[in-house]
């Protein structure tokens, strides 16, 4: 494999390319779905091949083949290399994409359990135990196990001398139950909702998050959103558990700070962003409390890795610090716009894609306090759990959120359950107006294997490390 890569990349040096590189992957993924009691999803999915990225004459090229052989890759440098050259003749100006040393490593996930070394008799068990506990409660209609393994073996290599290996190891898993009575539908879902919660592990991350001891508290609790209240409407104080947490810090944080698509580059599909490079340094994002941070290095995090596809070694970068836009997340090719180094964002979706700027794991740091404690110094308001429903406009500014159950809070203390909560807000208003973090006892790394973005489409697995936080004066319900 060596031989044929450097093959190539000398031949890229031959056609006069300003840069090149090649990425060979090998990825493996397994599903298990099971639903009422029967199994209802059984696959394992191999592919393998290369993709190769060509710079000439200040444009790129782009090509890939699933036939890993001396001849295929010599024919695919080649459609590169020409797209590249016929790029070059309509860009608008040459793109600058900054060199960097060469690196020569590897890098392995850690892992205690392998996977795809448990027998599916193991996996299959599990998920069926689970299911059934789901369904011993009467008002529950739908009961859902999943399981989900992936396994990534990649070899990147440049022109600039870099050859890295790594093998990236992910999994997780998660149960659901929907209750149902006449026209109402209620769903709640262990450790979260669609599917569960992913990482950076073996099989050891399925069993830790015991499924099955969850199983029996997941019905009850569908079935008592049945008969709960419905949500209040009107302005509150918020507080967000953990999980939900997290996929607000995706969608109004981490969508924005893409710098392609504050670029324009994201514009046709995944949108654009409200924020423009003259905010970083001074634009006040969210309070005081507000720290976030994109750091590959956590481990675990679904976003965590070696190493990213233009060989960038992953690192952990402040974004917002006590409530200030401080850096976006960047490039090779777009650093420089910022006066800074790439905090290496590019990651591709499999061989047959060009790498494109991804969350790694965007953080919100934690806080202070306790999550009683913050419950005790609310006088009025909600505590909302799970994620069950999201919408955001093209520039992430405009959001509503729904989850799949929530409390109210009186006097400090919890109090009845209510169900089909929403909320709505203004991203920099909302992040304002958090008043309260929860400390580290209380934070934890959520992973997000289904975020969408790119043409051809691509789907990353990126994390979210939160601890629960409060939020005043939200607008929750319908208004």
């Amino acid at each position: 494999m060596r031989d044929l890569i450097h093959h190539a990349l000398d031949l890229a040096k031959v056609k006069r390319a300003q840069y090149a590189d090649i990425r060979v992957v090998r990825r493996r993924v397994e599903e298990i779905a099971v639903k009422n009691g029967k199994v209802d999803a059984l696959a394992r999915n191999e592919d393998y091949g290369f993709g190769i990225r060509v710079l000439y004459q200040g444009a790129w090229g782009f090509a890939a083949s699933s036939k890993v052989n001396k001849t295929e890759m010599e024919k695919t440098l080649d459609r590169a290399w020409k797209i590249a050259k016929a790029s070059s003749r309509i860009k608008e100006k040459d793109l600058r994409f900054v060199p960097a040393p060469a690196v020569v490593e590897n890098y392995r996930t850690p892992v205690s359990v392998d996977l795809f070394s448990v027998s599916l008799d193991r996996k299959v068990s599990l998920l069926l135990e689970s299911d059934e506990t789901l369904r011993r409660h009467p008002r529950v209609k739908i009961s859902e196990a999943f399981m989900e393994g992936y396994e990534a073996e990649k070899t990147f290599a440049s022109t600039e001398g870099s050859f890295i290996e790594q093998k990236i190891v992910e999994c997780g898993a998660g149960i659901s139950a929907t209750a149902i009575e006449g026209s109402d539908v209620q769903v709640r879902s262990y450790p979260n909702s669609f599917r569960g919660n992913f990482a950076t592990r073996g099989y050891e991350w399925i069993e830790g998050l015991k499924i099955k001891d969850h199983a029996e508290r997941v019905a009850e609790e569908a079935a008592q959103l049945l008969s709960a209240k419905p949500c209040p409407s009107g302005t509150t104080t918020l507080i967000l558990e953990g999980s939900q947490l997290a996929l607000q810090v995706h969608e109004s944080i981490g969508h924005p700070i893409e710098l392609d698509r504050i670029l324009g580059t994201e514009a046709s599909y995944a949108g654009t962003s409200f924020l423009s490079l003259d905010k970083v340094g001074s634009f006040r994002y969210g309070s005081n409390l507000v720290n976030v941070t994109a750091d590959a290095t956590v481990p675990g995090g679904l976003g965590t890795f070696g190493f990213d596809d233009e060989g960038t070694r992953a690192q952990r970068s402040p974004i917002i610090c006590r409530g200030i836009l401080t850096d976006l997340l960047t490039s090779r090719e777009t650093a420089h716009l910022l006066g800074k180094a790439s905090n290496g964002t590019m990651r591709a979706d499999g061989w047959n894609r060009i790498p494109l700027i991804r969350m790694t794991n965007i953080n919100l740091e934690p806080g202070e306090w306790t999550l009683e404690g913050m419950i005790t110094d609310t006088e009025e308001g909600l505590f909302l759990s799970t994620n069950r429903s999201w919408s955001i406009d093209d520039k992430r500014i405009n959001f509503q959120f729904g989850t799949e159950i929530g409390w109210e809070i009186k006097k400090g203390k919890l109090g009845s359950m209510v169900k089909n909560p929403t909320y709505t807000g203004i991203t920099p208003q909302f992040w304002n107006s958090c008043d309260a973090v929860a400390n580290r006892h209380h934070w934890q790394m959520w992973g997000t294997p289904n975020c969408g973005k790119g043409e051809p489409g691509q789907v990353a697995h990126v994390g979210h490390g939160t601890a629960p936080a409060r939020f005043r004066n939200v607008r929750v319900g319908v208004l």
